[in-house]
């Protein structure tokens, strides 16, 4: 609340005195800066492909996780799907340290008593090498359902074929 001047002499809503009227009136601000918020439908997502082989899992990992939230973009909004689709090839032959593939460990549990799964690493690539990257991945996304729409763009294949050359995936080098 504005208190008058004890010198100044109220005239209608204006404090109107002769210190007042030398003093500069206030200019609106010209340089006026809206925070860009992306709405969902609004941004075209792009497909990438990488080829995970002789690269090390979690250095791999990371900016992948990072290109489907879509950190890498100047338009990304944290509760908007913003990141693009990420294709994984040769995750077969994905690089990790010797002592990992018996200390490592992937646990899976049924929700029954004695329903607990534990397998090696050298066990999960024998039986599944895609699932070694999509839960690297899927542990570095945030925990919610947005985190899962991410997850869902991830696509990763053992082998060096995929299915999705039709959306002509641009090639990425995460790591070079």
């Amino acid at each position: 609340m504005n208190v008058p001047p004890a010198h100044a002499v109220w005239a209608g809503c204006v404090f109107v005195c002769e210190e007042c009227q030398k003093m500069p009136a206030a200019s609106p601000k010209t340089n006026v800066f809206k925070t860009y918020s992306a709405k969902s439908g609004e941004l075209k997502q792009k497909w990438f492909i990488v080829d995970a082989s002789s690269q090390s899992l979690g250095r791999l990992s990371v900016p992948i996780a990072m290109r489907l939230m879509g950190k890498d973009k100047p338009t990304y909004t944290r509760h908007i799907d913003t990141g693009d689709f990420v294709v994984v090839i040769n995750a077969e032959k994905i690089s990790v340290h010797p002592k990992k593939f018996e200390s490592k460990t992937y646990r899976k549990w049924s929700g029954y008593p004695g329903g607990l799964r534990v397998r090696t690493l050298a066990e999960q690539q024998a039986k599944s090498p895609p699932s070694i990257i999509m839960e690297s991945v899927r542990r570095m996304l945030p925990k919610t359902m947005l985190g899962k729409v991410m997850l869902s763009k991830l696509k990763v294949y053992a082998g060096p074929t995929h299915p999705h050359s039709s959306q002509k995936p641009e090639t990425w080098a995460p790591l070079a």
